[in-house]
Parts: structure tokens; C-alpha cells; sequence
């Protein structure tokens, strides 16, 4: 997978390795992404995720419109509860298809956030 960074704003992520995705540089395992940054995340099993492991993104001003979830190598649905307990919407899929998605929603200007699992 390629994107062409001029069309879109912030990081960009241009390939993956291994079990992680090329962004810039440097590669990450697991990513979370906003508009204007790209930091490492350690997620816990996903039936673990709780709410306090979006802090940066629940820090964005505004908050973004949604985010996307990038469950690891498969589609998996994390609980409804984590889902309800969260001030913006997620979409879920895996993470290869997440990244696509950043990729796109990004060079159309969308304020939006991913949070990605490593590929399994």
C-alpha cells in the first residue's frame, strides 16, 4: 500500500512490516493517530480496553468526529460498554483495513482518530 502524502495532512501511514505499520521513519506495533501525530501504544487484550486507554485522543480539542479501531489482524468487537462509555463514535475493523481508512478519511480533511492494534 502507498499514499501519496501531499494529498493528505499529518502522519500517513505508507506501508506496514512485520507486525506493525511504517509511519514516516519509524515503525510501530501498535499506533494511535491524530491529526497531527503518530505515538507507540501498548494496547492490553482488547477485552481489556477501557476508556483510559484513549487518554490521548479523549485530550484532542476538538474531539474527533470518530475513531478507528483497528482490531489486530482480524475484525473483533470490543465490549459494548467501552463502546457506550466513549464521548465519539468508533469503527471497527482490522488494522490493515484501518490504516487504509486513516489514509483515506484523512486526505478528505476529516478530524479523526485510529487507534491500531498490532498485526497478529
Amino acid at each position: 500500500m502507498r499514499m501519496d502524502r501531499s494529498r493528505a495532512e499529518g502522519p500517513v501511514v505508507s506501508g506496514f512490516s512485520g507486525r506493525g505499520f511504517r509511519v514516516d521513519d519509524n515503525v510501530y506495533e501498535g499506533i494511535l493517530l491524530t491529526p497531527s501525530r503518530a505515538d507507540g501504544w501498548a494496547p492490553p487484550s482488547l477485552d481489556q480496553l477501557t476508556p483510559a486507554d484513549f487518554a490521548p485522543l479523549l485530550a484532542l480539542d476538538p474531539l474527533p468526529e470518530f475513531v478507528i479501531l483497528g482490531t489486530g489482524s482480524t475484525l473483533r468487537r470490543p465490549s459494548p460498554a467501552l463502546e457506550a462509555a466513549l464521548p465519539f463514535g468508533i469503527e471497527i475493523m482490522d488494522s490493515r483495513a484501518a490504516a487504509r481508512a486513516w489514509g483515506v478519511l484523512r486526505a478528505e480533511l476529516r478530524w479523526i482518530a485510529a487507534a491500531l492494534y498490532p498485526l497478529d
